[in-house]
């Protein structure tokens, strides 16, 4: 696919984005959900030499294609590694689903109620690597913990600053200040957060566009003029911890946002399956994000 291709694919397809970017302190526990306990490496290496295997096998599996899987985000050691012999973006492209690479490097001590992103001095020569390997866009995360307006506006600012780093490789940012679901001020940091997204969004260069990751929202539609903002090609949403029957419910009741899953996606896979049991029980997880990122009406009546 063309970059072109890739942008029409993310702003049009039926469907959802993988998150495949479990990365440092969260890599044990990605993998203990999928039945491998610490004590099965000896090294960081063997560690997320692991954690690829996890993921190739998904990535290689027949039912992770294309046709409901639009996009896929990758951590920069998956991004690396190999896929049935070939690189894993190529792998990717090759199944019709479109690369994104995870770039930011954790999260700062909390301020003013939020986690910003830490520095990372070697972003330009990641996003040419990248850019390079055929991946369309990138991920950045940083947290909302509660309704302090200094604090999300501090968050946007940060994430709109590297949004445009990355534009200026011509690639394409998902923009992710996420809010804590557990926040006891969920709701407020929601109308906040969408707030401060508008501003920033209002001021990029005319012709620049961005994806957002956002927390699903307490209140339905509370995104929805971020959803149809013309400076926004997709917004995506994470599941924050919610169960998968949860998470899916709740993105059906958001017209236009679909699913960009990572523990809900992943949650009932374990290594010990055989081919079979696996690639039933990654269709199973699938299908129902797939039905709560595109069957909205019906979704939502249902709930």
């Amino acid at each position: 696919m063309q970059y072109s291709d890739m942008t029409a694919k993310m702003a049009d397809g039926d469907g959802f984005i993988a998150a495949l970017d479990q990365s440092g302190g969260s890599t044990p526990k990605a993998l203990a959900g999928y039945g491998i306990q610490e004590g099965a490496w000896s090294n960081e290496e063997e560690m997320f030499g692991l954690i690829h295997e996890m993921r190739a096998r998904i990535i290689s599996s027949p039912v992770f294609t294309g046709e409901k899987v639009i996009g896929a985000i990758l951590f920069e050691r998956t991004m690396d590694g190999l896929v049935d012999g070939v690189p894993t973006p190529e792998a990717l492209l090759a199944k019709g689903i479109v690369p994104f690479i995870k770039i930011d490097k954790g999260l700062e001590d909390e301020a003013d109620g939020c986690q910003l992103m830490k520095p990372n001095p070697t972003l330009d020569g990641l996003l040419a690597r990248s850019k390079k390997l055929g991946v369309f866009g990138t991920k950045e995360r940083s947290v909302i913990n509660s309704a302090n307006q200094a604090g999300i506006a501090a968050v946007v600012k940060q994430q709109f600053e590297i949004g445009l780093q990355v534009l200026s490789h011509e690639m394409m940012p998902i923009i992710e200040p996420e809010v804590n679901i557990k926040s006891e001020t969920r709701a407020e940091c929601d109308t906040i957060l969408r707030d401060e997204i508008l501003k920033n969004l209002d001021a990029l260069p005319e012709g620049k566009t961005v994806m957002l990751k956002l927390s699903l929202p307490v209140v339905p539609g509370t995104f929805d003029a971020l959803v149809e903002h013309p400076k926004v090609l997709r917004v995506v949403a994470l599941s924050g911890g919610f169960a998968r029957p949860e998470a899916c419910v709740e993105l059906a009741k958001n017209k236009g946002i679909i699913a960009s899953f990572s523990r809900a996606l992943l949650s009932d896979l374990r290594s010990q399956m055989s081919d079979a049991e696996f690639n039933a029980s990654l269709g199973e997880a699938i299908d129902a994000i797939y039905a709560g990122s595109t069957q909205k009406a019906q979704a939502a009546a249902a709930a």
